[in-house]
């Protein structure tokens, strides 16, 4: 190896060149059992990926896939729609070779989660087609692919059927939401305590399953060129963006139940929110990490009504124009009552009453059927206290850090350098690193739930929801819900679809002498 290498522009670097050594799995082998195995998260997410991990050669040569729901079919009639789902939602062709090495592996069992007989049929056939691991302990995979209010009734049963702890070594993958409120959270917990330790328990956000919101720990305690700016004496405010211009689509019941905040703000926004925010842990094991996730949540400082009233935006899309396609208000699509009073769009300024960041403000927004997709976390500098250098805009920019997370996932500085000629003019220019194409070679970027489900198989839970967790973050948005429950809702719907989102949200910054980036 040598001491130099060149980079793409022909520049030297004087830094050894870093040799990446793909990182091997052992992973023991293992059974997953989907609930709701013919469901449209399997077919869409599950079942693909795991396809993908066993293309990649990711899984254990023994390893055993159930779905079980309630529909008749036979492990035949299962394989077929397993099939299907690949070729319809996966991003690989599907090799003979490598679908036939696959398809052995996949089983079915009918049943109802509220029927006794199901879980008996269950624990049957595990009995019958799981692999031991190299301790000759059995390890199942329940993945809970269902509405939440199958839940009580699955865990009763797994409980009564003593399929939690005494036959097999289980865990349980339950997908958000989380309950409800804080209060429903705890109950749910309360269930789920009764048949799992904490530590078989794993919470899944395909948020945290992303490449560039892994980063952000990487980005921040790994390069001390910013560590030192990250704080209030060197930060001006701060701007987190989830926006969608997708509409609510096959969701209707779900979401009109749900809306904005329960959807996306009490998770995912929170989640970037604590990864941006937290101190650095002692370990990168999964409870140092999610030890400071938890005192961000519990420092996000308390809302009462008024501040509530004044510093937070709701929104429901109106008809309008996305990519050129004309689509319908939230209350025209399928299955949302004419009436709806459900928000679509939230804004809010938080404080995070802390050493690190008293009195920088973080602004969060997210919404459906925005202008376009997009999801950002952007780090805005305080200016120089002096103005040293003349510049032909209007508004001086401020230095920019921006973590993209998707469309692009990508790193840009936003800096002020000499615009060439005889004057001194400053001129914004970006520095940026692209995830796709700035790292050399062939690299594979691991889809969310690639990453998640692979965690999962190995018993890592960093990016994986804790309860205490969960119930901090319910404790941040549950009063929101209830003053916006109990307050008159602005007209709706008050924002067109292709825009930014209501008024108000633009003018919450503004008032304040700031401006979202977009």
């Amino acid at each position: 190896m040598s001491d130099t290498n060149t980079d793409k522009d022909g520049l030297l670097n004087d830094s050894p060149a870093c040799e990446i050594v793909p990182e091997k799995f052992d992973i023991e082998p293992f059974t997953m059992v989907i609930f709701g195995g013919t469901g449209d998260l399997s077919q869409r997410k599950l079942l693909p990926t795991l396809f993908h991990l066993c293309m990649d050669q990711n899984l254990p040569d023994d390893f055993s896939i159930i779905g079980l729901a309630s529909s008749k079919r036979t492990d035949e009639d299962y394989r077929e729609l397993v099939k299907n789902a690949i070729i319809r939602y996966g991003d690989d062709d599907i090799d003979n070779e490598c679908w036939d090495r696959f398809s052995r592996h996949i089983f079915y069992v009918s049943g109802n989660f509220d029927e006794e007989a199901s879980y008996r049929n269950l624990s049957k056939r595990l009995e019958e087609i799981a692999p031991a691991n190299k301790n000759s302990m059995k390890e199942v995979l329940y993945y809970l692919a269902v509405p939440p209010h199958f839940l009580p009734d699955i865990f009763k049963h797994l409980k009564y059927c003593r399929m939690c702890k005494d036959i097999f070594d289980n865990r349980v993958i339950i997908e958000k939401p989380f309950g409800r409120d804080r209060e429903t959270a705890i109950e749910l917990n309360r269930i789920i305590s009764r048949s799992f330790d904490e530590d078989q328990v794993y919470r899944i956000d395909h948020y945290l399953g992303k490449e560039t919101v892994q980063n952000i720990l990487f980005f921040r305690f790994a390069n001390s060129i910013f560590e030192p700016l990250w704080n209030r004496r060197y930060i001006d405010h701060v701007q987190i963006t989830v926006a969608e211009s997708l509409g609510i689509e096959n969701r209707a019941r779900f979401y009109d139940s749900a809306g904005v905040i329960r959807d996306i703000v009490q998770n995912h926004l929170m989640q970037l929110l604590s990864l941006v925010a937290m101190e650095p842990p002692i370990g990168f094991d999964a409870d140092s990490i999610r030890n400071e996730k938890l005192k961000v949540f519990r420092t996000i400082r308390a809302m009462d009504d008024d501040y509530i009233d004044s510093y937070t935006v709701m929104g429901q899309y109106d008809g309008g124009t996305i990519n050129t396609e004309n689509v319908v208000s939230y209350r025209q699509e399928k299955d949302i009552p004419s009436d709806s009073l459900t928000p679509t769009y939230f804004a809010a300024k938080f404080y995070i009453d802390n050493w690190r960041w008293a009195g920088v403000p973080f602004y969060v927004r997210t919404g459906k059927r925005l202008a376009r997709r997009v999801t950002e976390i952007s780090i805005h500098f305080k200016q120089p206290p002096l103005t040293l250098f003349k510049s032909t805009c209007d508004v001086r920019e401020p230095n920019v850090l921006v973590l993209s997370v998707q469309p692009q996932e990508a790193i840009v500085m936003h800096i002020g350098v000499k615009h060439p000629g005889i004057g001194n003019q400053l001129f914004p220019v970006n520095m940026k690193f692209n995830y796709e194409s700035d790292f050399p070679g062939d690299v594979h970027f691991p889809l969310p739930y690639e990453r998640l489900l692979l965690d999962c198989m190995k018993g890592d839970q960093t990016l994986f929801a804790r309860q205490d967790g969960v119930e901090s973050m319910w404790s941040v948005v549950d009063p929101i819900i209830r003053r916006w429950d109990s307050s008159p809702t602005p007209d709706f719907p008050n924002y067109r679809a292709g825009s930014w989102g209501p008024d108000e949200a633009r003018a919450l910054l503004e008032k304040e002498g700031r401006q979202w980036r977009f």
